[in-house]
């Protein structure tokens, strides 16, 4: 059950030129297709929400998702690390986003792939240890994504590296699940550093996987 958790968390952690670097808000609608038994796909989407809440700002962000068993990722790029909330827990948990338990094999860009929101798309595909991951984006969402550098956990410098912009896209398949992550809403707006700050008096310790 522990590393069917894994990655299914590392999936949802788990998406230049002379663009604007984008600041503000994506929604995506995130769909799971099971390949344990134990968990079906309502059952999933129950517990891990079928809307994500994306918000970020330089090297800063949070995701908050609406399910019953996930709550949200923070990531802090001043300490490198993630943190995340789970409804059963007053703690919040943070992994060192310096470390990776995946391996990027290979890798393979395909321009102008698909279009989504008004956004046409180039598609990035990382072969990994652990399955395929698959992004799609558009530098008119552009990132610094030197900001990102020490952000090793869940391919995500893997993925920044080349792409330099925000997936409106993902779709993470390993042999847990496959999860899609697809953009419903890009919201460019200035937000507070205090949007990225864990809640006062919240408890922290770090995860043992």
């Amino acid at each position: 059950m522990r590393t069917f958790f894994t990655l299914t968390l590392l999936a949802l952690s788990t998406t230049f030129s002379s663009a604007q670097l984008f600041e503000g808000e994506i929604v995506y609608e995130n769909t799971y297709a099971s390949k344990n038994a134990q968990f079906p796909d309502e059952q999933l989407q129950e517990m891990m929400g079928n809307t994500q809440t994306y918000l970020i700002k330089g090297g800063d962000y949070k995701s908050s998702m609406n399910g019953k068993f996930m709550q949200w990722q923070l990531y802090q790029n001043q300490d490198n690390k993630l943190y995340r909330k789970m409804a059963n827990s007053e703690v919040a948990v943070w992994n060192d986003a310096a470390l990776n338990t995946d391996s990027v094999l290979s890798l393979e860009v395909n321009r102008n792939v698909v279009e989504i929101l008004g956004y046409k798309c180039d598609e990035l595909v990382l072969n990994c240890t652990s399955g395929t991951q698959k992004y799609y984006y558009s530098r008119k969402l552009a990132l610094d994504a030197k900001l990102f550098e020490n952000h090793k956990y869940g391919n995500w410098y893997s993925f920044l590296e080349k792409a330099k912009a925000l997936p409106l896209k993902i779709v993470i398949d390993n042999p847990e699940l496959t999860l899609t992550s697809t953009a419903i809403s890009v919201k460019p707006m200035e937000l507070s550093k205090s949007e990225f700050e864990l809640p006062e008096k919240m408890a922290t310790t770090k995860s043992s996987d």
